[in-house]
């Protein structure tokens, strides 16, 4: 059954990603520059296959498969950047112009991701850190002696730091992803995503702050989360806005907005895998070391402000520049002349 699901699964997309195959090939030839609708057929595409590379290292989980959507989809990224000579400029104006005005752009999205991930987080942990009973329910008695005295903090300290750094930022960048892909279905999975994540967090906080033990839990979580969730809130408020899009396209039409929005949503997403990149180092290197936890949490906080602050005030200085974070904003010529 699950053969005949991939080979369904393959032949209903593989068109397109021959299409996308072929408009990546013209634009890295540079003959064959693309005209303004095969940009936007571009973009378009290179968000659908990147879900379907979603989709296949998650549910299919056929190597050849995802490693012929990886390449797909990186070579397509590269043309959507550009990789003409100037690629150093344009990957440092991405980084200080493009993605910090994208961010700006999304803010009131952000800020509504994180509150739905945030309320049900802290709703349930005061919930199960009060409630004996609605925690028995929730962890049975012997999983939270195992989680309280060994296996959240071994957790972080079961792999090499490198191998666990790699796999958790493939997972965070996975649920990031999610959060973002999600939204064009009208918002209702991201939300879903947010909300369920959020549970999580709130289930073991409640069961560490039930435990008199929240200290131990916010040393450990600390370190690399706060950069992790910002990520995740990022992510979301992309997936919240496309999705918000397709509900209320404005004054444009529906079909224009959502090409638009989506150029802001890929520019989110791409940057957003450095942040979880970082993270990941964090969590693999500094949350399960021996440095005391006042040092831990430290580094944690410092690399949180200097994100926000990078955020916010490259953001704001683009936004006044009238930047709004759009792929091919500035400088145009750079994919079509």
């Amino acid at each position: 059954m699950v053969r005949v699901d991939v080979d369904r699964f393959v032949s209903s997309n593989q068109p397109a990603w021959d299409r996308l195959d072929a408009l990546t090939r013209r634009a890295g030839r540079g003959a064959g520059r693309l005209t303004p609708p095969e940009l936007d057929e571009l973009v378009a595409l290179y968000q659908r296959v990147s879900t379907h590379l979603s989709l296949a290292r998650t549910r299919y989980r056929e190597p050849p498969l995802t490693a012929t959507l990886t390449g797909l989809t990186a070579r397509a990224g590269a043309v959507v950047y550009g990789s003409r000579p100037r690629t150093l400029r344009a990957a440092l104006r991405f980084f200080t112009d493009t993605f910090p005005a994208a961010m700006w752009h999304a803010r009131a999205f952000i800020l509504i991701s994180a509150l739905v991930f945030m309320i049900p987080a802290a709703g349930l942990g005061v919930w199960l850190a009060n409630s004996p009973a609605a925690l028995e329910a929730a962890v049975p008695p012997a999983l939270q002696e195992a989680i309280l005295e060994e296996e959240f903090e071994d957790y972080y300290s079961s792999q090499p730091s490198a191998q666990f750094a790699a796999d958790v930022t493939t997972n965070n960048i996975g649920v990031g992803f999610l959060a973002f892909a999600f939204g064009i279905l009208a918002c209702y999975p991201t939300v879903l995503v947010l909300v369920f994540n959020g549970a999580n967090v709130g289930q073991i906080a409640g069961l560490f702050g039930a435990a008199s033990q929240l200290p131990k839990f916010f040393g450990l979580i600390l370190p690399h989360g706060l950069l992790e969730l910002t990520a995740v809130f990022v992510a979301g408020g992309a997936g919240l806005r496309l999705g918000w899009t397709l509900i209320d396209p404005g004054d444009r039409p529906r079909g224009k907005a959502l090409t638009e929005e989506g150029r802001r949503a890929v520019v989110l997403v791409l940057g957003l895998v450095i942040v979880f990149i970082i993270a990941g180092l964090i969590e693999g290197f500094v949350t399960g070391s021996a440095l005391p936890t006042w040092a831990r949490v430290g580094i944690g906080v410092v690399v949180e402000v200097a994100f926000l602050a990078y955020a916010f005030i490259l953001g704001r200085a683009a936004a006044s520049r009238g930047l709004t974070g759009s792929i091919g904003e500035q400088d145009t010529a750079g994919w079509v002349q």
